[in-house]
This record gives structure tokens, sequence and C-alpha cells, in this order.
């Protein structure tokens, strides 16, 4: 379990097929310093376990299911990746709950930026927007967001500097793939809301 609050951006070092697979290799000296062998790390939002820790570096193992789910299996040397250590017991809860499983990816469809502030769309399945409300939640590349309108197939969200800062949001252009992740309650309520209504 995570609070989608990203604690650093990694630097992607290798990206090695193993099929039918991919082992992905970051670069990050403080986590990796206290990272241990099967550890649970959210990288962009996506549940995944350290199989190597290597000095500063940490790698990971990405099956079919994740890289079709997730846009993992387009990261290339040099791109950055949002991480979070999973939740202690008795840690303090800055966003909201999310699991590190992707419902799917979405595109950023429209980004306005205004000095250092920034309101993005992403463009998303309809099936995803059944389960957002405005404030309500959702992560984004693991990020925990407060949805601010979210129309039949498209979502925004406003971002603050600090955000933008340290994260990969900050560098995300119109196009580009992201991870999501919907509300955790709201997938049970519209769970049990269709099981009544059937």
């Amino acid at each position: 379990m995570f609070s989608g609050i990203v604690e650093v951006m990694a630097e992607v070092v290798t990206v090695k097929e193993e099929p039918p697979g991919k082992r992905l290799m970051l670069r990050e000296a403080a986590m990796a310093a206290e990272a241990k062998l099967g550890d649970s790390i959210a990288i962009n939002g996506c549940c995944l376990t350290v199989v190597e820790v290597d000095g500063e570096r940490l790698s990971f193992e990405a099956g079919p299911e994740t890289l079709s789910r997730t846009n993992l299996g387009e990261l290339a040397p040099g791109d950055k990746v949002n991480l979070e250590r999973s939740l202690a017991v008795g840690d303090r809860l800055g966003g909201h709950f999310v699991t590190g499983h992707i419902d799917a990816t979405g595109v950023l469809d429209v980004r306005t930026d205004e000095g250092e502030w920034s309101t993005l769309w992403f463009r998303v399945p309809r099936r995803l927007t059944r389960q957002m409300a405005g404030k309500g939640s959702v992560a984004v590349d693991g990020i925990s967001l407060t949805l601010v309108d979210v129309e039949a197939e498209r979502f925004s969200v406003a971002l603050i500097p600090h955000t933008l800062a340290i994260t990969t949001l900050g560098c995300r252009d119109v196009g580009d793939r992201v991870n999501l992740e919907t509300d955790l309650l709201a997938k049970y309520v519209q769970q049990l809301l269709e099981t009544q209504a059937s």
C-alpha cells in the first residue's frame, strides 16, 4: 500500500529484455542505501519488487501484464521515474490509499502553464471516469492528486510548483502516456452499485 506522495525521482540506467518481460535498473543512491531484496517500491505508481541492489542502483522485473497495462515498457535509459516506498504501519497518510495496481494508462491532452503553476487535462478510458468525481482523488504516475473537473473521457488536475519540481509531471508533454489508478473506495462503491442493480 502506498500514499501517492512521491519520495524521489530516479534515473533509468538500463532496460534489459528478459522475455517475456523486462528488467529495469534505476539509479537512486539514498533509496538504494536502505532497500532490501523483496521490498515493494512504486515506480510511476506501479508496485514492483526489488530484485537486486547494487550500490546506488536498484533493479526490478516487469512481466508482460505490467508492461501491457503501464507506461513502464516505454522507458529508456536517461528517463526519470517517480519512486515511493510502501507504507509502514503508523506512517502518516499525506495523500490517499494507493495500491500500486495500475488501472489503465491515459494521455496528456492539454497542458496550460501559468507562471510556475500548471493545469493538466488527461484523456482516459470512459470506464475510469465513472470512478472519478471533482475534488476526489486519483493517482497519476503514482502521484496523489485532487481532481478538478471530470468529463466523460477526460479529467483535469491543478499542479502547484512543488509537485511540478519534484515529480515527472513537470516535464510531461502533450501526448505522453501516464499510469492511472482511480480511488480504491470509488471502485468498491461502483462494484456495490452495479451488484445491487443486477
